[in-house]
Order: C-alpha cells, then structure tokens, then sequence
C-alpha cells in the first residue's frame, strides 16, 4: 500500500516513493487532521511542536537582545556590573558583621579561648574581604591597601590586606595603547621612538613605562592610568559606600563609613594625573626656597588626566639596603620613594638625594589644625606633670575630638607606644608590665613581646575594638591621613635599620612643630599690635614665646647632634665586627645594616 510505502535513501538522502500528487493530497490531510493512523508508528510523520519552538526563538531572541544591549549600551552594562560587584561585597560584608557579632556574644572559659576564638574571627572577616577586593579589582585593590596602612586596626586585618601591596595586575599594551591614543589623538608609536612595553612599576592605579619622547630624544617615564578605571571608578565608589552603609545600618558599632568618606573624597585626587603635575610643581616651588635640600621632584614634561611624561630617575627604593650600602655610610631622613647619589650641580648636603615620585595625593591642613597638633606633639615630649597631663588631653580633643575616655588609644595610635607617664607619681611600669616612658624622647624601641601583649590586651579588653573603630570614625580625615604617614615614616625607620633610635623621628617633628607654633605666636603678637597697639603684657608674652621656641628648637636640635654622634659609634663598632669577622666586605654589610 502506498501509504506505507517505505522511504528510499539515494547518496545518503531521504526520498518518498509516494508520487507528487498523491503526496499533496496527503499533506492536505495531515493539515487538516483527516489522515488515518498508520498501522506502523515507526513510519508516522512526527508532529512539530509549535509551543517550544516559538519559546526557543523568544529566548534567543532576548539572549541576543541582552548580549548586544550589555555591549553597546553603557548603563545596561554598568547596572549589571555594579549588581555583581555589590553581591560580591555585600556577601563578604555581610557574613563578616554576623561572624562579629556572633563570636564577640559567645560565652569562652578562659581569656586564651576567648583571645584565639577573636583572632580567628579577624583573620576569617579579612579574608573574605581580601577575596572580594581581589576579584572586584580596580579601586577595590586601593581600599585594601589603605586598610592595611592603618595600624589601628587588628593585626589580623593589615597582614591579611598587605598582599595587595604587591598583587597589582599590568595592563596590556594594546589596552595602553588605544588609551593614549584616546587621550592625546596620537599613538604610543607616535609618541615614543623607544617604549619597552614591559612595566618598571604597576601600582593599583597606574603602571609605569620606560620610554623616549620622539620629539626630543630624551629618556623619559610614562606613568598610564589602567584604562578601566574611568569606566567604573563611581561604580566602585557607590559599591563600597553602600555596602559600608548598610552594615552601619545593621550593626552601629561596626563602623566603617569613614573607609568609604575616604574614598570618595581621595581617589577623584589620584584618579587625575593633570591634578598630581599641579601638585609636583607646587612642592618643587616650595623647596626652591632652601638653598639645601636633600629632596628631588622629578620634571613633569606632560600631562593629560590618564597620561603623564616624566623625567626618568635612576636610583633604588629608599629601603634597598643592598643599593644604599654602596651609596653612602650615613642614615638617611625617611624618604618617600627612590633614592640616587647626588648628581653634579645637586643642593643636596650629603651624597645622595631622595627622589619624590608620587604626588597624586597632597592635601593642605589649617591653620588651626597645625597648631594644635604640633602642641599636642610638644605635650607628648615634654616630661610627665600635671600640666602635661592636661595639654595632652586638651589638644587631643582640639585636634582630633577626642575625649578622656579614649585618649589612651588615640595616643597609642599616634606614638606607636603604650601609653606614657603623664604624671610623675603614676606607675614607671604599665598594666601590661612594661616599661612606661615619660615622653616620646624617652622612648625605646618596642620588642616583639611589648608588639605582642599590645595586640593581646586589644583583643582581651571588652569593648575596645567598638572603642577603636568609634575613634577612626570620630577623627577629622586630615588627622586620620597624617596618623598614616606616622606609621610610614616609622615602619621605613625600622626596615632601614638605622642606628639612631626612634626617638630621632620624634625630635625632628618636634622641631618643626616648635616652630609651628613660634610662627602662629609672632603672628598673633603682630596682629594684636596693630589691633590694640603696644602693650607691655604682648610685648613681654613675645619675649616668652621668643625665649621658649630656642629652648625648644635649640635644644632639639642638639639633642638630635647627639644622637648623631652616638649613631656613627654605633655604626663604626658594627664595621669593626664586621671586620673582624669577615673582612672588609663583611664589614661594609655589617656597617649597612644588611648582617643582624
């Protein structure tokens, strides 16, 4: 029977032996449904199912729609962006308050579970955080970095955070290039007759290129901004700013909004490479005025927001042993970046000079402000009494609002100490059982016990972790910014292993800060004058003022002389051992601080 005729395949092909009208007239009555049931199902035509097909094309139809919507519409892309981004640290935010608040709740039987129990909390919240930023990447990387430069915060966080120091991911050339070209209309080609497309530097925001400027030959740094940045910098602004705020929401006592504020009002700064050549030509303006000075700002040749040409320096890291120890036998002041032996025509006094390669981010303090904290560093030097005691507290609250309560961790965090002897009949050793100082200058370096037992009683007392974030909250954001340029200098103190104490760097600041405060009083005493006239009591509170800031700045200074003195036997004896023990390359390493 024809209709079960079965089919013939030709070449692989698929042909009815049903003939053309019979086959039409067939299809006819598929069509409309009057064909009879084959008595072989293996030989019924299947019905195509119109439902799922129509599904199908509607799905990829909206797949494709969404594909070419995410890449050809910016705020498409930038909404789906933000939401992953947001998930991300809201999940790691999130489960971290909860991991907080559980753990600071829970009943220990002893003091050494409770300490074990929240220092595992601290290193499990910081490595979820760390595992967000990383994967967020871009602005992300620079909060990280931030957090690990506040030693205020647990110990367990900066060292968890530290990493991102080091983990910054380069940029393709090919990305760089159509950078350039996008910012100044010419190609790196263009621009350059030489350009090694491997980087000398990658930071969180820009990475660094040797290169040589096609107009005048001259060696040069290129400093390019990672292109995305741009892109989604108010992206990641917003993302952390909300996530910061709604764990406020959640749970007040953790405060960390301050970290987004920072943010927010910083990186607009850094972000804009036209801003840090204002910023360069402005510090080399200001140290044209001393006729020596160890300080070099490299030349800014040119500058858009995303590209900037610079002179090329030569040197090392200022705290490459190994370099300075063929450099020069002397300590250097703390630097910021690089250092180079001096070159023919330099100001600088010594051998060498320290080069300042960053100027993205440079702010102003007040009048008001400066003053008032460098009365507080003078209160931190002078020797305990009763008024020490209450200028230490005062200018605390002046310069940071910082009350009675909290004054002893907001002096830790300045000094980088225990609390010291405010007064002359208080204890000559703290709770912790170790040595209490009467000022700054009496300070000795910390040991690893004192580092440690620290870290324990932050942990151990209740509510000082709400204390220490309530205080980073309540500080001013320049008094914040310059607590972490403390710890710099000190930690750069410590990794050049110098042999002056750290007292060194107390009695510099405080010279500068009797000065501060010398400069602020012969402006008042000549405001006054032409105010109210002359006066016996101005003229004789000038006399004072005049009097008290060469006992301070004299004395300093001499106290500083003798610390130089007592530096260079030190560091003759270290060459003599090393002499004695391994010759004279022994003896170079052994005076460079390179052999413990």
């Amino acid at each position: 029977m024809l209709l079960n005729a079965a089919p013939i395949r030709i070449l692989g092909l698929r042909l009815s032996t049903i003939p053309s009208t019979q086959a039409r007239n067939l299809s006819r009555l598929r069509f409309r449904g009057r064909l009879p049931k084959s008595s072989n199902p293996s030989h019924e035509t299947p019905k195509p199912n119109r439902k799922w097909t129509r599904r199908a094309a509607v799905v990829g139809f909206l797949s494709a729609g969404s594909i070419i919507t995410l890449n050809t519409y910016d705020p498409a892309r930038h909404a789906t962006l933000a939401v992953d981004r947001i998930s991300r640290c809201v999940w790691a935010v999130g489960l971290s308050a909860w991991d907080y608040k559980r753990t600071l709740t829970k009943d220990y039987g002893n003091d050494d579970a409770m300490l074990q129990a929240y220092s595992d909390c601290h290193y499990r919240s910081a490595k979820r955080l760390l595992h967000a930023l990383q994967h967020n990447g871009g602005i992300f990387i620079k909060l990280g970095q931030h957090m690990s430069s506040v030693q205020m915060l647990p110990y367990e966080w900066t060292s968890t955070m530290r990493p991102l120091q080091d983990q910054c991911i380069p940029t393709s050339y090919e990305a760089l290039d159509a950078m350039v070209l996008h910012d100044t209309g010419k190609s790196i080609d263009e621009l350059f007759v030489e350009f090694d497309p491997n980087p000398i530097g990658v930071a969180s925001l820009a990475q660094v290129h040797i290169g040589r400027d096609r107009e005048t030959g001259r060696k040069v740094a290129v400093k390019l901004q990672h292109p995305h940045l741009e892109e989604f910098a108010e992206i990641d602004m917003a993302t952390a700013t909300w996530c910061l705020a709604w764990v406020k929401q959640l749970f007040p006592e953790f405060e960390f909004t301050w970290l987004g504020e920072e943010m927010r009002q910083n990186l607009p700064l850094e972000l804009d490479f036209q801003h840090e050549a204002e910023n360069a030509a402005r510090a080399t303006a200001d140290f044209s005025k001393h006729r020596y000075t160890t300080l070099y700002i490299p030349k800014v040749y040119h500058s858009t927001k995303r590209v900037m040409t610079m002179e090329f320096i030569e040197g090392a890291r200022v705290d490459d042993l190994e370099y300075l120890q063929h450099l020069f036998h002397a300590d250097p002041h703390p630097g910021n970046l690089l250092i180079r032996p001096a070159p023919s025509g330099s100001r600088s006094p010594y051998n060498f000079e320290i080069c300042l390669l960053d100027h993205g981010l440079y702010f102003d303090i007040d009048d008001e402000l400066r003053v008032n904290y460098a009365h507080l560093w003078l209160s931190l030097i002078a020797p305990p009494s009763a008024k020490t005691q209450a200028d230490r507290r005062k200018y605390a609250q002046l310069v940071g609002k910082i009350d009675p309560e909290m004054y002893p961790v907001f002096e830790s965090a300045i000094t980088g100490r225990a609390n010291l002897k405010a007064l002359e009949d208080q204890p000559d050793t703290t709770s912790l059982g170790f040595k209490r100082s009467g000022s700054l200058l009496e300070s000795l370096p910390q040991s690893e016990e004192e580092i440690e037992a620290i870290r324990r009683a932050v942990l151990q007392k209740e509510g000082l972790i709400e204390m220490v974030f309530e205080l980073l909250r309540r500080m001013p954001r320049r008094v914040l910014m310059i607590l972490k340029l403390n710890d710099l200098t000190r930690n750069l103190d410590t990794a050049l292993k110098t042999t002056h104490t750290q007292a060194r760097i107390f009695t510099i600041v405080a010279r500068y800060c009797s000065l501060a405060v010398w400069i602020d009083q012969r402006k008042e005493f000549f405001s006054e004058l032409r105010r109210s006239g002359p006066s016996l009591s101005a003229f004789r509170n000038f006399v004072s003022s005049w009097v008290s800031f060469h006992v301070y700045y004299d004395g300093l200074r001499l106290l500083e002389m003798g610390m130089d003195i007592s530096a260079h036997i030190r560091m003759t004896s270290a060459w003599l051992r090393g002499l004695w023990a391994n010759g004279l390359v022994g003896a170079e390493r052994a005076a460079a601080g390179l052999d413990d």
